[in-house]
């Protein structure tokens, strides 16, 4: 059913997100109690680990706050949201890319709702990502909230018919039903022979990136990349094929 699909009607997407403060000492106390209660379990396993022994109370819950305080939006926040478009030229299919980055996440987020407003909000519309329906559209949804930021339809999935809700997620493509496993981007590009740029930086960089070198320019770039990857993967699910480099155009 994927090739009944308009590919100019369909916006792929990614974020980047780091945790709200660079470290845990400066989180607000009371914020602090509550990430710590949210966590307890992470805490427990990491203090049993036998390489782990040594570590002090403080120390392991610093672990704690690197590992998962960006990916949980009560604690987190997104510094930049990368957009794709599949356009069709005289000359053939071409990627189309934009991002949103910025320091203050409001800014950021109604930019991209601006967008979104002015050339995505038709009931034929469609948000794409992987693994976006577990992580990057709730995210966006939960950060707009805290941010006091009104969800544009095709975000505003309360009381929705799941017919009527416009997201595909091409990590549950590939699933076809099977939910007991989690497939990278990564390995679905390797297994469809989707050839990706070597990075010099992973997802796991991306909060010492931001923090230590208050790098965006360098975040943006991986995130738009993950997008290239992401369309290119959805092509192949569909049988059609790659769009080549020299057609994608970067923002």
């Amino acid at each position: 059913m994927l090739e009944k699909v308009q590919l100019d009607k369909v916006l792929f997407l990614d974020i980047e997100t780091v945790p709200q403060q660079a470290n845990l000492s400066e989180m607000d106390p009371h914020a602090r109690d509550l990430f710590e209660y949210k966590n307890k379990f992470r805490y427990t396993s990491l203090k049993q680990e036998k390489d782990r022994i040594e570590a002090t109370d403080g120390e392991l819950w610093q672990q704690v706050h690197q590992q998962i305080g960006g990916i949980q939006a009560e604690f987190g926040k997104i510094i930049c949201i990368s957009v794709g478009f599949v356009r069709q030229t005289s000359m053939g299919r071409e990627i189309r890319l934009k991002s949103f980055a910025h320091h203050d996440e409001e800014t950021l987020l109604k930019q991209f709702v601006r967008l979104i407003e002015e050339h995505f909000s038709t009931p034929y519309h469609i948000l794409c990502g992987h693994n976006a329906k577990e992580f990057d559209i709730p995210y966006i949804c939960r950060r707009m909230l805290i941010n006091g930021i009104k969800l544009p339809s095709i975000l505003d999935i309360a009381g929705k018919k799941p017919w009527e809700i416009n997201h595909l997620d091409t990590m549950e493509l590939w699933k076809f039903g099977d939910f007991k496993a989690y497939t990278s981007l990564a390995l679905l590009c390797h297994v469809f022979g989707i050839p990706t740029p070597k990075d010099d930086i992973s997802g796991a960089d991306v909060a010492r990136v931001y923090y230590e070198e208050g790098n965006s320019d360098r975040i943006r770039v991986y995130c738009e990349k993950d997008v290239v990857a992401l369309i290119q993967v959805f092509l192949r699910m569909r049988g059609d094929a790659l769009v080549d480099d020299g057609a994608i155009k970067y923002s």
